[in-house]
């Protein structure tokens, strides 16, 4: 009988030391999720910034090859050269059906660029309802148009000022004049076909997917680089 209390202390130490381990287990276990969920969230942040980085670089690295090329004479910029100071860019991307056309338009020399394209406002429903009906449009940047990763084809021009000046103008009227979206009429094809008619370029039919509309465009307009618009205002 007087063993039965060193027993019983014994057993009180082993509950001790199972209840011990299993809380420096669950710590353990505590912190290693809290690390991985920490991990994956600064993977994803370094993921967004090389994102952007990728796109300014696209961007910029034009600027740079054009910079290089520029004849070195007291001549103004763009006075000799096939290019001019600023570009209007016709694209295509990717996307989760047919993938989407836009443009790109800025100035050469800048990393700033701007985007016009024609999207249904919103996500999914808006998109399937714009197969049978008009729905409300967004005109600015969309999800991807920054993302080189997404980018399927593209076509870039040039002009010089006065031209830029005007079919920049062109651009900002015709985003604030297309309130609505359908696929088969005011799509995306259609937005930016109406862009290059009113540079003078040839256009094809719409109705085809937007990395081959692009390609199409470059291809019936013999890849032609400088654009110059006529004496008409």
């Amino acid at each position: 009988m007087a063993n039965r209390p060193k027993r019983s202390g014994l057993c009180l130490l082993a509950a001790l030391a199972a209840l011990l381990q299993c809380e420096i287990h669950s710590a353990s276990a505590r912190e290693i999720d809290t690390r991985t969920g920490l991990e994956r969230f600064v993977s994803h942040i370094q993921e967004v910034h090389k994102r952007v980085a990728n796109a300014n670089a696209l961007v910029s690295g034009d600027a740079s090859t054009e910079a290089k090329s520029a004849p070195q004479s007291g001549r103004k910029a763009g006075s000799g050269s096939a290019k001019g100071p600023y570009y209007v860019d016709f694209r295509a991307r990717t996307a989760a059906s047919w993938g989407h056309a836009f443009v790109w338009f800025g100035k050469t020399s800048e990393r700033a660029v701007e985007v016009a394209g024609l999207t249904p406002a919103g996500d999914t429903v808006p998109y399937v309802l714009g197969h049978l009906m008009w729905v409300p449009s967004e005109t600015k940047a969309s999800y991807g148009d920054l993302d080189p990763q997404y980018l399927t084809a593209s076509y870039r021009v040039y002009l010089n000022e006065p031209d830029a000046k005007r079919v920049f103008a062109y651009i900002k009227k015709l985003q604030a004049s297309s309130p609505v979206w359908n696929a088969e009429t005011t799509n995306c094809t259609g937005f930016i076909g109406s862009i290059a008619e009113f540079m003078g370029l040839k256009v094809p039919h719409r109705w085809q997917r937007p990395e081959n509309y692009v390609n199409n465009l470059k291809a019936i307009n013999d890849g032609r680089q400088m654009i110059r618009l006529s004496s008409e205002p």
